[in-house]
């Protein structure tokens, strides 16, 4: 039963999750800014492709779900930009230094089991000054509701596919060798406990 829920049934919730209309919006507001050769880590089902400017070329999409490579398949074939799809671990990524222009990482930091390491690989495949554009959830600055995401954290990690509500992506992009140009951080709809976003653009150090 759990091996059903992980490879269909979760695919399916994350997917129709990722899609609501008011995140359809904060990804429109930062996925454009990437350009060239780029690699996203925590692809998906490839929402990010619709956002992605004609100033795109290719798309190294890295995601360890088959289940949501399978609900991308539609998105890929729609998209004007070539897709080479990875099968793997956001910690190890095949590719070799500084081969990209640029990284995308949206809703995603939550879930890798080490993001720093993730963070670390990014940066080593990203080309010299190569852009980061992210988009995250994270702990809340407002002490009531972080309580809140330390006490549910453990179980909400169970049924969400490894998402934790408490990490700080913001420290971690700087932890691992960025400088964050720009980024706003508020809540956007939806349960206070899941929804204060981070989202901007880093460079690579």
């Amino acid at each position: 039963m759990v091996r059903l829920y992980d490879r269909v049934i979760l695919p399916r919730l994350l997917n129709c999750a990722m899609s609501q209309t008011h995140m359809s919006k904060v990804r429109a507001h930062i996925v454009p800014e990437v350009a060239g050769d780029i690699v996203e880590i925590g692809f998906g089902s490839g929402l990010n492709l619709s956002h992605l400017g004609q100033q795109v070329r290719s798309v190294t999409a890295v995601d360890p779900s088959e289940g949501l490579h399978k609900l991308a398949a539609p998105r890929i074939k729609a998209s004007h930009a070539q897709v080479i799809h990875m099968q793997t671990s956001a910690e190890a990524l095949p590719c070799e230094s500084s081969s990209f222009d640029a990284a995308l990482c949206t809703w995603s930091l939550c879930t890798i089991p080490d993001p720093s390491s993730a963070l670390t690989e990014l940066r080593r495949v990203l080309k010299p000054r190569g852009i980061f554009a992210f988009i995250e959830h994270g702990a809340s600055p407002d002490a009531g509701v972080r309580r809140w995401q330390d006490r549910i954290n453990p179980l909400w990690n169970k049924i969400a596919g490894g998402c934790n509500l408490n990490r700080m992506p913001d420290a971690m992009i700087r932890e691992s060798g960025f400088k964050i140009k720009r980024m706003d951080a508020d809540y956007i709809p939806g349960p206070k406990i899941a929804t204060y976003t981070f989202r901007g653009i880093a460079q690579k150090a």
